[in-house]
């Protein structure tokens, strides 16, 4: 066999590192390896329209590009173990993938809560079986929800719960606010205004310390002692990026896997990481290493990575500046949304507002040092269609040579 680029991760990111290989030059062989079943597919959609049945299962698949046609696709099994030193990898059947390029595309997975209790009525959201599970149990009638985390996900659920007439629906979250590690306060305030206007209950400022029911939940235990009856939980407390594989290469593995300003691993020009495993300095802001878990990352960072990667393969210099995307999120909750452009977790200790009020649709914007860093808008079409006039603004930010 031809030299062969093996990517390692089945989802978006995975699937447009080998779009963009093919579009980059590479001709060689391609294996594609993912944990599940699935063709690739969009995962956004399955805690608001898939849950809320407004979308069927069938429309999150991605249509890949005509140049991934003749790739190998390995669905349905996960990558084990890695040697960069020798250019391989191994997978769960037990083969060994022997490599000239190595894409690291291996995603996150979902944290779980370590208390004592039954399993059986605890949910994530992560895959289409878990949607196709949680939505079953959203669906029956009289269900009270408790929704451990309120961060995206969290927020989007209850919100989603609320719309298909769950009896109860409750938030739990150790923090003050929703959502206030990626917004700030000010923005969190006015978005937990509107969730409990629209029927979500909040439980804040507590943990979960164990759950009640014998063969299955009936009930969420606080930190705080008191008791939430719960027939579905969804937890939602955050991500773990699958790295587990990649153990032995010496690699800083504490929080995805660490690259350089071109998405290379470990001084490895023959591999990159892409999408929310990889962990980059963006040089639009800083040099800081961090992990971004947004939809446009795993495009923008397969682009990048691809081309790096493809004219190392072909024996060329890429001749690229350093990766310095800008950031982009939005999340559907209830009747509105949040649009987000830049980084605003970079300027939450000055944000002001730029438009409207914290009572009605509001604009803000996250400030670092004096300049402009994201924007945040929460409402309808035209708070976010205010958000998208200062998205040039914040791309012509000069980046750091």
């Amino acid at each position: 066999m031809s030299a062969s680029v093996v990517v390692a991760g089945a989802s978006m990111a995975g699937l447009r590192a080998a779009e963009q290989l093919r579009a980059a030059g590479w001709e060689g062989h391609v294996t594609l390896v993912g944990g599940e079943p699935h063709m690739p597919y969009n995962r956004p959609p399955l805690s608001k329209e898939v849950l809320a049945g407004r979308a069927s299962y069938e429309s999150l698949a991605f249509r890949p590009r005509a140049g991934v046609a003749d790739v190998e696709w390995r669905l349905g099994r996960k990558v084990t173990g890695a040697d960069l030193s020798r250019r391989s990898v191994r997978l769960d059947d037990g083969s060994v993938l022997p490599y000239a390029g190595l894409v690291v595309a291996t995603g996150m997975r979902p944290r779980r809560l370590r208390c004592p209790g039954p399993l059986a009525g605890r949910h994530t959201v992560r895959t289409l079986d878990d949607a196709r599970g949680l939505r079953d149990a959203l669906t029956r009638p009289g269900a009270r929800v408790v929704v451990v985390g309120a961060g995206f996900i969290g927020c989007e659920v209850a919100a989603t719960a609320v719309g298909l007439g769950a009896a109860e629906v409750t938030v739990v979250d150790p923090l003050p606010l929703p959502m206030a590690g990626p917004l700030g306060d000010l923005l969190a305030t006015a978005l937990l205004r509107r969730h409990e206007q629209r029927g979500v209950r909040f439980a804040l400022g507590t943990g979960v310390s164990g759950f009640e029911g014998d063969d299955r939940v009936t009930g969420v235990v606080l930190e705080d002692g008191r008791v939430i009856p719960a027939d579905v939980v969804v937890e939602s407390v955050g991500s773990v990026a699958n790295t587990e594989w990649l153990q032995g290469n010496g690699l800083d593995l504490s929080d995805g896997v660490p690259t350089d300003e071109h998405l290379r691993v470990g001084g490895r020009p023959e591999v990159i990481a892409v999408g929310d495993v990889a962990r980059f300095p963006n040089a639009r802001y800083d040099g800081v290493p961090r992990r971004v878990e947004h939809w446009s990352i795993p495009t923008d960072t397969a682009k990048h990575a691809a081309k790096v990667l493809a004219a190392h393969l072909a024996g060329e210099e890429h001749g690229l500046a350093p990766f310095a995307p800008l950031p982009t999120f939005w999340s559907d909750q209830h009747d509105f949304r949040l649009q987000s452009f830049g980084s605003p977790v970079l300027g939450k200790d000055d944000v002001r507002v730029l438009e409207g009020d914290p009572e009605g649709d509001l604009l803000a914007g996250y400030h670092r040092d004096g300049l402009l860093v994201g924007v945040v808008a929460l409402g309808g079409k035209a708070a976010a269609a205010g958000a998208a006039r200062y998205r040039a603004e914040l791309m012509a930010r000069a980046v750091p040579a």
